[in-house]
């Protein structure tokens, strides 16, 4: 039932948003996994965000497709909480760095364990529209003991203005989703997140707008 659920939100909802009032061009679709484990990592300006990268997916994999979300906002109250859990089938994660690290992470692993596909925001939280904040480690650590399990990295453009952090009034705007080469962590964290963060500049120069680009720098 929760993965039908799932779908028809996407197909009677949410693509039809996504189609006929922000529009969106979508560069190396082909990216797109289709199997996991893996991991999509993307910045994140809206909460548009999320949903804009569940929509890139075939129906049939949805059911697959696990988002990472604060937990002190989507399990606010009881009904957000059972929207986000019985629709979007998040993996709830605490902001506040509370607790060991392995925990934090436990759920993700629990899930790339039974082969799905996790979509993580390596910024942490939303920042200022089209302006990226700087990366955590928190991918590294998610995938060091699990470098055989692939991340593809995906620059968002447009949704930051489209639906802006803060307010409730959809914009209509054209928008545009790169999407990059898969890529590994390896064993250095540091090399890991300049290879993130090289990958990121890759996909803004992809991403229309001269204006957007010059507030990435």
């Amino acid at each position: 039932m929760q993965r039908w659920l799932k779908v028809l939100f996407f197909l009677l909802l949410v693509r039809p948003l996504i189609v006929f009032v922000i529009g969106l061009n979508v560069f190396q679709r082909e990216r797109v996994p289709r199997q996991g484990p893996h991991v999509l990592v993307a910045n994140h300006n809206s909460h548009l965000d999320t949903l804009v990268l569940m929509s890139l997916f075939s129906w049939r994999d949805l059911h697959r497709v696990r988002p990472v979300a604060a937990a002190d906002y989507f399990l606010a109250n009881r009904w957000r909480a059972w929207f986000s859990t019985h629709v979007l089938d998040i993996i709830p994660i605490r902001r506040d760095g509370s607790g060991d690290r392995r925990d934090l992470m436990a759920d993700c692993r629990a899930a790339l364990a039974a082969g799905d596909i996790v979509i993580l925001f390596p910024e942490g939280s939303r920042g200022e529209p089209e302006a990226m904040q700087p990366l955590k480690k928190g991918i590294f650590h998610l995938l060091k003991e699990s470098p055989e399990i692939p991340l593809t990295p995906v620059m968002l453009r447009g949704l930051g203005r489209a639906l802006p952090k803060g307010e409730a009034l959809l914009v209509p705007r054209n928008c545009d989703v790169a999407i990059g080469e898969a890529m590994h962590v390896g064993d250095d964290s540091a090399a890991c997140m300049a290879s993130l963060k090289a990958a990121f500049d890759t996909l803004a120069e992809q991403c229309r707008g001269s204006v957007w680009l010059d507030e990435w720098q």
